[in-house]
């Protein structure tokens, strides 16, 4: 059986992976005993997803998935971009929500999307990306309690709530990280005869 590790601490994600790939062992950070740091200083989400899959790929000679994502607003430029998790501070979801609803003030143009790409790296060096997006529109305050990050200032006209206000079923199919999930399944059937 082949076995594939998740750059993740995160459970949610760990869940998501496991799913995508039944006909794998897929294991965590934890579950190998890594605990070394792994910088994210790239300047794209392509970049710091390649770092952390390359890194952990290359110290354990394992296949690595890792990904990087956020949640670029037209108005500001892209931002808060990848430095979504650290927005106002470190890594403090309500203060990030406030000021992006702060900065957002004023502008009619609401228009943002969620990105996530994720990186999978074989240890001979090999790796592919694959990226999801999900467009809406920023509120102009928080409205739901399901989900985390900017799932509460984060509009699905489609739907008329924010990702906050969705069941998590609809969520699943319909968030960035499902569709480079689903898209990674499809480069892996392509590519690498993951089926």
């Amino acid at each position: 059986m082949r076995t594939i590790v998740i750059a993740t601490g995160n459970e949610g994600k760990l869940k998501e992976f496991k799913d995508l790939f039944p006909q794998c062992e897929v294991l965590s950070l934890k579950d190998i005993g890594y605990t070394k740091e792994i910088i994210e200083d790239g300047l794209t989400f392509e970049e710091n997803a390649l770092l952390k899959a390359k890194q952990v790929s290359l110290e354990t000679g394992r296949i690595v998935i890792a990904d990087d994502s956020g949640l670029e607003v037209n108005a500001l430029h892209g931002a808060p971009g990848i430095h979504s998790a650290r927005y106002a501070g470190d890594h403090n979801t309500e203060a990030n929500n406030q000021l992006l609803l702060k900065n957002m003030e004023g502008i009619a143009d609401r228009r943002a999307q969620f990105v996530c790409v994720i990186c999978m790296y074989f240890p001979d060096g090999r790796y592919v990306f694959a990226k999801g997006v999900c467009e809406g529109k920023i509120t102009r305050f928080l409205r739901g309690t399901n989900g985390f990050g900017y799932d509460p200032c984060f509009y699905i006209e489609e739907y008329g709530k924010t990702m906050a206000e969705l069941p998590l079923q609809i969520k699943n199919k319909i968030s960035h990280r499902a569709k480079a999930i689903q898209r990674l399944k499809e480069l892996m059937n392509e590519n690498f005869s993951f089926e």
